[in-house]
């Protein structure tokens, strides 16, 4: 009985390992945050210092917040799981006091649902929570604070200096004061002041099994403790969602404002975080004061304006002449976005912008691939013809835009460049080029497999959620399409081109009242009124869904519309003789009818019987179950169709009302050049 027991608890271990590692397996290391690394933080009020590659949160600025997280969300457990996954996390902090008097507030390890907190107050909130929402289950936030401020639950003669394990709420379950036991005497607990700006190790695991989570620290150069500073039984999987992003948070108050660091990190699922080299750490900038300092300083400024004073008519000069140059050149949208590049790296980067280097050609210039002479990094180059008013606005669009969004379905925009009538944009390489490309012009007779095809559609879905519902403003695309959908290297969706992106408020109607778009992507109501809305997106996606499981255009030669052919399908029962005859039988027959359904759903006629881009994801990942549609007929296909009749008949209009660009499809009324968002 005794050996059956062993075994049956080994199997039990085994099968808790095996399931955790299923859930999840990731591991990052961070040795400062420069060049490669900065691209895999997301940088929310924060920033990276040159060239030291000390991660920022928060500077002296009082009532401050900032933000870092791992560019990737992390899988916390999952559907076959019981346990949350296992984690280690280890890193190198530092908070730098003001030069005098006492500082504030501290910084937190956090597991949030989203890397841009919305909402979230500075001061004791540390950027996590406020005070509506403290305490709230919903919050689902795990976080371990370091803080240099008395709290709320801290005693009255604490001073503030303190480590705590919170759980949707800055109301520790279990706090410290920041301290460390010596390698040599367990028994001796040593005080660490956090608020000297001298560098600190922090060390905090958990382990799903056990469901314990430990919290060690200790200063720099030292082995890291035996024994661990907190310790909290707690349950992850009652706190946390199943996809979480891991990072860091600081704030600062009303006081004087400390200067929070993040010198090095590392993550694991796997087992304990990979070590630090510490030698290869940056060092936080120290902001020393005394009197001395101050007499010397004062002493020198008084030197230099004996100094100035005889220069000050010729540097004031030359002073005047700059900025009024710079002015000159620069507007409004170009001081506000900073990631410029300069002209002659991508000048050299694209051979010149040589005709061998062009990867594709759109409505509004031509993209080039380009290898950086100075990192030897790929990007694509974008080059907009600017020959109207429309050029130079989508080119602001999506720097606007897109400049600022960041989601792994999404192509990443590094930056921009403007010299004289050239506009330059420069993207993230995408190595497999576009949907379109891959659906009607495979290389060596390659077809995209029904498995690749579901996969990509379910990644535009999840893009499209960040940007209606997830980020911090709404974001219409106006233009999905096929085309704008490119394929990585890990053969995932990325919705790219927001040249026609329009941004408002949450809770806010769109006020864009113009018809712009593709032909057989423009949903019935925008062709009637011209107001796009996150619906019109949502019909756009429902003809790209029947694009990528039919192998068909959505309108080609002979007046063929792709959704009035769909619904002859359904309408006859015979949905599936839709299907792309390239996959033959290779496709499983349950999530092809659910992609040309939900396609006919989302292309509906009337925009309110259409899913929300949320309900497709949930219907997508099966989640939910997509509602039987007692009477297709009501979509209305004749009428689709005089409207689809009514766009190609304009189509054909380019000289007098219309503008239309025949190599991208892409149509805009003359009106469509919006006064602004």
């Amino acid at each position: 009985m005794a050996l059956l027991s062993m075994i049956s608890l080994a199997l039990l271990v085994f099968y808790f390992s095996v399931t955790l590692h299923e859930a999840q397996s990731e591991e990052f290391i961070f040795e400062g945050f420069i060049n490669e690394n900065e691209r895999r933080i997301l940088l929310d009020r924060a920033s990276v210092l040159k060239p030291s590659g000390a991660l920022r949160l928060t500077n002296k600025t009082k009532n401050a917040i900032g933000h870092g997280f791992y560019f990737k969300p992390i899988q916390m457990f999952s559907s076959t799981s019981p346990n949350a996954t296992s984690f280690s996390t280890y890193f190198v902090f530092s908070i730098v006091p003001p030069a005098s008097g006492q500082g504030g507030y501290g910084l937190a390890f956090a597991i949030a649902p989203t890397y841009q907190i919305a909402g979230a107050a500075a001061g004791h909130h540390l950027g996590l929570f406020n005070e509506s929402n403290e305490g709230n289950k919903l919050n689902h936030i795990f976080a371990v604070e370091f803080d240099t401020v008395k709290g709320f639950n801290e005693p009255k003669d604490s001073n503030g200096n303190h480590v705590g394990i919170n759980i949707n709420s800055m109301d520790s379950k279990t706090s410290r004061p920041a301290g460390y036991t010596d390698i040599n005497n367990t028994q001796k607990e040593d005080e660490i002041d956090m608020h000297k700006g001298d560098p600190i190790q922090a060390w905090v695991d958990y382990n799903g099994v056990s469901k314990i989570v430990n919290v060690t620290i200790g200063p720099m150069w030292q082995q890291k403790p035996v024994k661990p500073l907190l310790q909290h039984s707690v349950d992850l999987t009652s706190v946390v969602k199943e996809i979480m992003y891991v990072g860091f948070s600081a704030a600062t108050g009303d006081t004087p404002a400390s200067s929070h660091y993040i010198l090095g990190w590392s993550f694991s699922t796997t087992g304990a975080a990979p070590p630090l080299n510490l030698s290869r750490l940056p060092i936080p900038p120290a902001d020393k004061d005394s009197s001395s300092f101050q007499f010397s300083l004062i002493a020198l400024i008084v030197a230099l304006c004996v100094v100035t004073v005889l220069l000050s008519g010729v540097l004031l000069f030359f002073k005047l002449y700059k900025r009024m140059r710079q002015f000159e050149t620069l507007e409004d949208w170009e001081l506000e976005c900073p990631h410029r590049f300069r002209y002659r790296d991508l000048y050299t980067a694209t051979k010149g912008f040589k005709d061998t280097e062009i990867i594709g050609v759109g409505g509004f210039g031509t993209v080039y691939k380009a290898v950086m002479p100075s990192t030897g990094n790929e990007v694509a180059v974008k080059k907009i013809t600017r020959n109207s008013i429309q050029g130079l606005k989508e080119f602001v669009a999506e720097i606007e835009s897109l400049g600022r969004l960041r989601h792994k379905n999404l192509v990443n925009l590094q930056g921009w460049c403007k010299k004289k009538n050239d506009l330059l944009l420069v993207y993230d390489y995408i190595p497999n080029g576009s949907l379109d490309s891959l659906l009607f012009h495979p290389k060596n007779d390659s077809v995209l497999s029904w498995e690749q095809r579901f996969n990509i559609v379910k990644g535009i879905a999840a893009g499209l959620m960040y940007l209606h519902e997830e980020w911090e403003q709404v974001v219409i695309h106006r233009d999905i399409k096929s085309s704008n959908v490119l394929i990585d290297a890990e053969m995932n969706g990325r919705l790219g081109d927001f040249g026609l992106a329009r941004l408002y408020d949450h809770g806010i109607n769109s006020h864009t009242t113009n018809v712009v778009g593709t032909i057989g992507y423009i949903a019935p109501e925008l062709a009637r009124t011209g107001k796009a809305s996150t619906n019109s997106d949502v019909f756009a996606y429902g003809v790209l869904l029947l694009e990528v499981a039919t192998g068909r255009r959505p309108i080609e030669s002979g007046q063929f519309i792709l959704v009035d052919w769909v619904m002859e399908c359904q309408q006859m029962g015979r949905i599936l003789d839709a299907v792309d005859s390239m996959l033959g039988s290779s496709y499983v027959e349950e999530d092809m009818k659910l992609v040309l359904e939900l396609g006919l759903l989302c292309s509906h006629q009337r925009a309110e019987a259409r899913p929300s881009i949320r309900q497709v994801t949930r219907y997508l990942n099966g989640d939910e179950k997509l509602p039987s549609v007692e009477n297709w007929g009501s979509i209305d296909s004749s009428r689709l169709s005089e409207i689809n009749a009514r766009l190609m008949q304009l189509r054909s209009i380019e000289m007098t009302s219309t503008s239309y660009n025949s190599s991208s499809n892409r149509f805009m009324s003359t009106n469509s050049i919006d006064a602004g968002r």
